[in-house]
């Protein structure tokens, strides 16, 4: 087995990718450590030991946890593949993940906040280099509120991607390449058929200011900030200032807050809500459920319904 550090890299790179993984940032991560390895004079597999990935851990400052955590993991994937591909006897990495104590509740937008936001958005002006720049993000905000898709996933859509008379959204190549189909209502129909309606031919991205290319997520990130920062959006104590991926965190907490409002069964929805937004089991959809007084308030009624007749027994 050749064991040279630069083709198992570009092997388990391959074979990531041959299941649909993009890998860019793990790419970019490893690619680090073996210029990294090649400063020290390691250019085969074997020859990484727990304190040159420690060294190369510590050169790559990770003051937050959770970044920490993340190139640690990104290592581990890759020792762990290699093990698994009887390259190496054993992992050589003795780092531990650190315990994330600063994590903070996202922000979740009521209706309310919700509708404010997309107000402001459809009141954008025009620039120069962005002619329909209010519709465009008041759109790609609603996409993102109303059906939880990823921004990445919402600016990247393209005229193909819209059945309307099915009222099915096609979303390609989400995260870790998985694609999938979105129902939606009438409402998010007209939005739809409105943007759709600016553009020449089903490859034509949905969302584009220049008619070629899609616009960024990162930019529609810059946008949604500007429009936050806004007494009527205040940040509660305790929680994290809002940022585009919190309508994603918003819809997920509205979907499990109405079933508990309409007497539907939380858990058996649950499966239906992580294919909906595109997990592969609904522990990926649990970390968007935040707990709030309201989904407490409701589960309490629904406990109280239940435990009643054998209150009324005890009496």
């Amino acid at each position: 087995m050749n064991d040279d550090l630069t083709t198992a890299v570009s092997d388990f790179l391959a074979h990531k990718r041959a299941l649909g993984r993009k890998y860019w940032t793990e790419e970019a991560t490893l690619r680090l450590l073996l210029a990294f390895a090649g400063q020290h004079g390691v250019t085969h597999l074997r020859q990484l030991t727990p304190g040159l990935l420690d060294e190369f851990a510590a050169s790559r400052p990770r003051p937050r946890a959770r970044s920490f955590n993340h190139l640690i993991g990104n290592l581990g994937c890759f020792l762990d593949w290699a093990v698994a591909q009887q390259r190496l006897d054993a992992s050589p990495l003795r780092a531990t993940r650190r315990r994330e104590t600063d994590r903070r509740p996202p922000f979740l937008f009521d209706a309310v906040q919700a509708r404010l936001l997309l107000d402001a958005a459809a009141a954008l002006p025009d620039n120069s280099r962005a002619r329909g720049r209010g519709q465009a993000y008041h759109a790609i905000f609603a996409l993102c509120y109303g059906l939880g898709l990823r921004a990445g996933e919402a600016c990247g859509l393209r005229i193909g991607d819209i059945d309307n008379r099915r009222q099915l959204l096609e979303v390609r190549g989400g995260k870790f390449g998985k694609s999938r189909l979105v129902p939606h209502g009438p409402r998010i129909g007209e939005l739809l058929a409105r943007q759709a309606g600016r553009r020449d031919g089903s490859d034509a991205p949905l969302f584009s200011f220049d008619g070629r290319r899609s616009v960024h997520p990162g930019s529609a990130s810059q946008v949604f900030h500007r429009l936050v920062t806004d007494p009527a959006f205040p940040v509660p104590d305790g929680v994290s200032p809002p940022v585009l991926h919190c309508l994603r965190h918003s819809f997920a907490v509205g979907c499990l807050l109405r079933w508990y409002r309409e007497g539907a069964d939380p858990q058996q929805q649950l499966f239906r809500l992580s294919t909906f937004m595109g997990h592969v089991d609904p522990v990926s959809t649990a970390v968007y459920l935040t707990i709030t007084p309201q989904l407490l308030a409701e589960a309490g009624r629904r406990f109280e319904a239940f435990a009643q007749p054998a209150w009324t027994e005890d009496r």
